[in-house]
């Protein structure tokens, strides 16, 4: 796994963002070929986590898809290994709670690309 972080502080729940961000890094981890990539940016007024990976992707029909509760686009992949199709949609209720938002993307490698956007914290 690469990191490459830039400090962008938001408030929220560390709890809720913490599972968030276990469950992107969880999804990539079991996803990927080799290598996983996790970012950390501010643009404008938001932080910006990206998660990809270098495996399969996701098709650009199933981007918007993969975030309802119980969808699983690999049906040969047991529960027990693959969960049971409630991360994801977690995940981005989460983001939309903390005023953000999580979207699928093509990572620069053609694997998946998550991106969470929440906002920076009001400086003090």
């Amino acid at each position: 796994m690469t990191v490459d972080a830039e400090p962008a502080e938001v408030t929220g729940s560390r709890g809720q963002l913490g599972r968030v961000l276990a469950n992107l890094l969880d999804n990539a981890g079991r996803h990927a070929r080799e290598r996983v990539v996790v970012t950390v940016r501010r643009e404008g007024a938001w932080a910006v986590l990206g998660v990809d990976d270098d495996g399969e992707g996701v098709a650009e029909a199933d981007r918007e898809r993969i975030f309802e509760r119980f969808v699983r686009l690999d049906a040969a992949r047991s529960r027990d290994d693959g969960g049971a199709g409630l991360g994801l949609a977690i995940a981005r209720d989460v983001a939309v709670r903390h005023g953000g938002t999580l979207t699928a993307g093509e990572a620069p490698t053609g694997g998946a690309r998550f991106e969470l956007r929440l906002p920076l914290a009001p400086a003090s």
